[in-house]
């Protein structure tokens, strides 16, 4: 009793059967006498609660204030939050109107899938669309696509055995030309490492200040632009505007250069413009504002108009690695082939649960890139709980019946 529970996103990872547990456990707290608080974006549990926050309007700059605040029925009435137009029905995401068909002579077949509780499984997946792989939690869907299917098809494709699975074996996959696993682990561990550098932003960008009158009148080179060399760089962080303190026995802290004052660069490279603007400046922009600042740079602001695409419109240019959140991540590395997204080789993207940390808007835009990869010809397999991502889809494979030893097998498909 008198206990205040703080959840961050307790559906991860939860099959619609395991939510409702959840809610009822969450409900038996609270009816306890305790306080809970849960940050969330599953529908299901936002209806549950008492009380809602909603905080918004959009994301990053353009956030952190309180949209709307009250009991779900109030929410309902407010259309100025994005999250009560979704859940008051004004948006949603559409039922597509086309699905792609499964052809029968594109289909990666595993057989005798066993690891864990597989029970040796003969699954055909259909390429050139978008694949659900569902099931309740512990059924065995990242077993058959991260444990079986991704070493297999690598060992392939590089012409390697692979030792652990050697009794379960693939077919028909001389389509796939190479196999991307799209996780949420971090773009870079450094805070030298920024969205502008993963998407191949900052090249063009450090052309661009060379190439200004006074850069050529100094004799500076795209590298003075860059805090991966000495040169221009603030040579005390190393060009990341941060410095490691390392704790004995406790994390590593960063605290902010004092001889940049977390800038990055020397004086002499800052007195640099262009249109007005210094390369701290620039890379401080949001997506966003870049977009319009450089949309007479096409190289530049294509490169932009894809991060918007996928969601990122808020962003920073030069915001550190560390800060972004797995979801985050996950899209720059989504934008980034995106970007390559028109060659020729015939990928396979794998997403575990892409949808993580994202709200019903950032789903809908989720999809529209997913939609972009299948139209270059690519193919992608997605481990979901998500509904609105799998009613999306254009096949599923359900694994079931239950979790654990009364789970690995196929329902339906």
């Amino acid at each position: 009793v008198g206990v205040m529970y703080i959840l961050d996103e307790p559906t991860i990872g939860l099959h619609q059967r395991d939510n409702k547990r959840l809610i009822k456990t969450l409900t038996k707290l609270r009816d306890l006498g305790n306080s809970v608080i849960v940050v969330e974006h599953d529908e299901e549990l936002i209806r549950s609660a008492n009380h809602i926050v909603d905080l918004g309007p959009g994301a990053g700059n353009e956030g952190g204030e309180i949209v709307c605040q009250g009991s779900l029925d109030e929410i309902l009435k407010e259309n100025d939050s994005l999250t009560s137009q979704y859940l008051n029905g004004t948006k949603n995401i559409p039922v597509p109107n086309k699905r792609i068909g499964v052809d029968k002579s594109k289909l990666i077949r595993i057989h005798n899938a066993h690891l864990n509780n597989l029970k040796s499984l003969n699954v055909e997946i259909p390429l050139n669309l978008l694949t659900c792989i569902t099931g309740v939690s512990g059924s065995g869907k990242s077993t058959l696509i991260n444990s079986t299917l991704k070493p297999l098809l690598r060992a392939k494709l590089e012409n390697k055995v692979s030792d652990q699975l050697e009794k379960t074996s693939i077919s028909d996959y001389e389509e796939i030309n190479r196999i991307i696993n799209i996780s949420q682990s971090p773009i870079g561990r450094t805070p030298r490492s920024n969205p502008a550098t993963y998407t191949g932003l900052f090249t063009p960008i450090r052309e661009l200040f060379s190439g200004t009158q006074e850069s050529r009148s100094r004799g500076y080179k795209p590298g003075r632009f860059s805090f991966n060399v000495k040169g221009g760089r603030c040579e005390t962080c190393q060009g990341g505007g941060l410095i490691k303190v390392e704790m004995n026995f406790l994390a590593d802290i960063y605290v902010v250069c004092d001889v940049c004052n977390g800038k990055r660069f020397n004086r002499e490279t800052l007195e640099i413009f262009y249109k007005k603007k210094n390369i701290y400046e620039v890379l401080e922009m949001s997506v966003d504002e870049a977009h319009s600042f450089f949309k007479n740079i096409p190289v530049i602001k294509n490169k932009l108009a894809t991060l918007i695409d996928v969601g990122l419109g808020y962003i920073k240019l030069g915001q550190n690695a560390v800060t972004l959140s797995g979801g985050e991540a996950q899209r720059i590395k989504l934008a980034s082939f995106l970007l390559k997204g028109k060659n020729k080789e015939n990928t396979l993207f794998i997403f575990d649960e892409p949808t993580t940390g994202l709200h019903f808007h950032d789903i809908k835009k989720l999809l529209k890139s997913f939609n972009y990869l299948i139209e270059y010809g690519h193919s992608i397999i997605v481990v979901e709980h998500n509904i609105d991502l799998i009613k999306s889809s254009d096949h599923i494979i359900d694994l079931g019946p239950y979790g654990g030893d009364k789970g690995g097998e196929v329902v339906f498909t």
